[in-house]
């Protein structure tokens, strides 16, 4: 045994594990079938733009403990999304507050906003809503349903509203105030120059192999360490012997524009309209607030998945959860192996939370 731990998946998990373990005395080895270390946080240095090559990502949480812990890695920029919903040629600030309002219907007071809002919901009460499209009628009425909601969810879906679960859509924030802020959350930033300084700063010494298929290796690499920690999907680790779990895919077009200093003029518009196949365009450089003469914007597209490609959300309805509960048992079965993160939970994580869960795991190992 060369080392104490196999950490298969060099995202945000296994590198928080390491660094724990390492602090620790701890051996580990950090394996990961991609060619670069952070996971979906990896960003590429564009002209000084650091770009999120799978998606904005902006690190929010109310627990004081975790927003120091990661700041002992990297400074972090005050940052406050607040994106901006386009529908055709109409524009609408996100999260739903007065200032989407004003802009659906002219109210200026949160009195007339409830209002419409009661007045549209009242036709569509549902003691117990069968789907989604009957869940957000009943919460929040026709009009921002059909322009901003409808057909963005359908797009990263790709099912009709009407075939989704209701409780995707279960807590639509209703603010009746002007706040465009769009986490609640008291910590709110993005790291100076990128997530690769967090990653990297997670890592420190530890040795890291990367474009390594864990499965073609698997016995060769689990002889290697006592432990395993898997990160990546738990039906995979056991080789679909119920079946494959459902999960959401997506694509980006990454476009670098050297003539245009500013494409859009904010870091996220989410696309919400039927006429384009995309639900967000990034603009990366207005996360740091960059000042050049260039920029770089991403396409997102939402993509059925196949397996072997990128999965980035998983489909937690009940028949994927009663699945995933099956593989769940034999992970429990199975002491030598600690499953951890988004893939590896078939849960959805945000990095907080994510960050929060390798810390609770590696320190419970300590005990």
């Amino acid at each position: 045994m060369e080392f104490d731990y196999l950490i298969v998946g060099a995202g945000l998990y296994g590198c928080t594990f390491a660094h724990v373990m390492r602090q620790s005395g701890k051996s580990c080895l950090i394996i990961d079938k991609r060619q670069h270390i952070g996971g979906n946080t990896y960003c590429k240095n564009e002209g000084g733009i650091q770009v999120h090559q799978y998606g904005a990502h902006i690190f929010h949480t109310s627990d004081e403990g975790i927003w120091q812990f990661v700041n002992r890695f990297v400074h972090f920029k005050p940052f406050i999304n607040s994106p901006i919903a386009k529908y055709y040629n109409q524009t609408y600030p996100l999260p739903f507050n007065m200032n989407t309002f004003k802009a659906l219907w002219g109210v200026t007071n949160a009195v007339d906003a409830q209002a419409i809002i009661k007045e549209q919901t009242s036709r569509y009460a549902v003691v117990r809503p069968s789907n989604l499209k009957e869940q957000a009628l009943a919460t929040v009425g026709e009009d921002v349903y059909e322009k901003l909601i409808r057909h963005y969810t359908e797009k990263q879906w790709g099912m009709k509203c009407e075939e989704l679960p209701a409780f995707l859509i279960k807590r639509i924030p209703l603010r009746f105030t002007f706040d465009n802020n769009y986490f609640d959350d008291t910590y709110q930033g993005i790291p100076s120059g990128g997530y690769n300084v967090l990653t990297s700063g997670l890592i420190g010494n530890t040795e890291v192999r990367l474009g390594v298929d864990y499965f073609k290796h698997k016995d060769e690499l689990n002889a290697m360490a006592n432990q395993v920690v898997y990160t990546g999907k738990i039906d995979a680790f056991f080789n679909y012997q119920f079946g494959e779990l459902q999960y959401r895919s997506l694509r980006f077009d990454h476009q670098l524009l050297n003539d245009i200093s500013d494409f859009q003029g904010n870091a996220v518009i989410n696309h919400t309209s039927p006429d384009v196949a995309y639900t967000r365009v990034v603009e990366h450089k207005h996360f740091e607030s960059v000042i050049c003469n260039h920029t770089v914007v991403s396409y997102e597209y939402p993509q059925r998945y196949v397996k072997g490609e990128e999965a980035y959300y998983p489909i937690n309805d009940e028949k994927n959860n009663a699945l995933y509960q099956q593989y769940k048992v034999l992970a429990n079965e199975n002491p030598k192996v600690i499953f951890g993160g988004r893939l590896a939970e078939y849960k959805y994580y945000d990095m907080h939370q994510v960050i929060a869960a390798a810390l609770t795991k590696a320190k419970k190992q300590l005990s």
